[in-house]
């Protein structure tokens, strides 16, 4: 798996190229953590590329939640495949994470978000 990461202000938008799983999630893990530490409030996960996602990938999102809601962070996934979005459903976890189809739709949502 591969994590690019582009910057604009406070909105930062990590891509995620592969597979999420136990062993690669601790790449976007850091990834968040660095971006969160650089003081961006305005994270997009691009998903667009994202073939796989195992439960230790799931539980990056869900271990930072509180992250960022103490540091006021708005969090949008976006680009999901059905596969993907449908792993993201069945847990529920698309009712506690903001999740859109477009990149266009995910910079509204943040930028809504923290009005």
């Amino acid at each position: 798996m591969e994590i690019s990461t582009l910057h604009e202000g406070q909105l930062s938008i990590l891509s995620v190229n592969g597979d999420l799983d136990a062993s690669s999630s601790i790449l976007l893990d850091q990834a968040i953590e660095q971006t969160i530490a650089k003081g961006k409030r305005k994270l997009l996960i691009d998903c667009t590329k994202l073939n796989y996602i195992s439960s230790a990938g799931l539980g990056v999102f869900m271990s930072h939640l509180q992250d960022f809601e103490s540091t006021q962070t708005s969090l949008v996934l976006f680009g999901l495949s059905e596969k993907v979005f449908n792993v993201f459903q069945v847990l529920g976890l698309d009712q506690l994470l903001t999740i859109v189809v477009s990149e266009a739709e995910a910079k509204m949502s943040v930028n809504d978000s923290l009005l």
